[in-house]
């Protein structure tokens, strides 16, 4: 599938900041099933874009600016895309596995949560790949997608608890369900299409990556109770939110604070957007 993207964020500053520095997580990388054939990134300052690659290989941008009332961050380009079922290849894996065993603040189990993990892990067994359908289908089931209840800062306890949030909150519920049944689990920031023909959320879409032996690195949505398709258009990877987030950084003085963010993705050569699930 050909993916049309476009991502912009807006920042406004009332009286303006003195100076921001904001970390841009918004390129995406290429691998066995995801062609990066056309990507672009624009700014509304005239900023340098400091550009390398941060621990996890996620292509970063940097960007410092003094005096700065409005900013205005714009991505756009064309992901060609591949279904393998969910199976990740041809990714640069810069640590071993077991580093996303590692909880988070995000990412902490509660009791209730490893009441609901223990049950499904017993139920599986050593099928591990089972274990990860089976939690996915059951957080699907268990939560309700509703974006006023929770934010960036959500730990997943908390969103477990009161059974509302968004994709984000999703994919850390599985994250700390599977790390706590001894399966490492990562966090992905992306753009999911979808053709149902309702209109964009305001921001991209968030799912997890769980490692299973003989297999590798799978994906799983559990915002949408399915492993990862051409639909999925695959941008950075954390240990949580937090690492993966597509931007984030500090100002300095200023007020208040206002933030938009737009998101469409287009299958390319076809009318109509999808929709990208929130992730906050």
């Amino acid at each position: 599938m050909r993916l049309r993207i476009a991502h912009t964020t807006t920042y406004r500053y009332e009286p303006p900041a003195s100076g921001v520095i904001q970390i841009l997580r918004m390129t995406p990388g290429g691998h066995d099933a995801q062609y990066i054939a056309d990507w672009q990134i624009d700014v509304s300052t005239d900023s340098r874009l400091d550009m390398h690659q941060d621990a996890f290989g996620n292509i970063t941008h940097v960007l410092t600016h003094g005096p700065i009332a409005d900013l205005v961050i714009r991505v756009e380009g064309e992901i060609e895309t591949q279904d393998t079922g969910g199976v990740l290849k041809g990714t640069e894996e810069r640590f071993p596995p077991s580093l996303f065993l590692r909880s988070t603040d995000l990412t902490e189990l509660s009791p209730a949560m490893a009441s609901f993990m223990k049950e499904l892990r017993a139920d599986a067994g050593d099928d591990v790949l089972g274990y990860l359908h089976a939690l996915m289908m059951r957080i699907n089931e268990h939560m309700t997608f509703d974006a006023d209840p929770t934010n960036t800062g959500t730990s997943a306890a908390e969103a477990f608890t009161g059974k509302r949030g968004v994709c984000q909150d999703y994919a850390h519920i599985f994250i700390a369900c599977a790390r706590a049944g001894d399966v490492p689990a990562r966090f992905v920031a992306g753009h999911f299409w979808r053709n149902d023909g309702e209109e964009n959320q305001q921001a991209g879409h968030a799912w997890a990556e769980a490692f299973v032996p003989n297999l590798g690195w799978v994906g799983f949505d559990p915002a949408n109770a399915i492993c990862t398709t051409d639909a999925h258009a695959r941008v950075a990877i954390g240990l949580d939110y937090l690492g993966a987030a597509p931007v984030r950084g500090t100002r300095y003085g200023g007020g208040m604070e206002t933030l938009s963010v737009e998101v469409r993705v287009e299958q390319a050569g076809r009318g109509g957007y999808g929709q990208s699930q929130s992730q906050s």
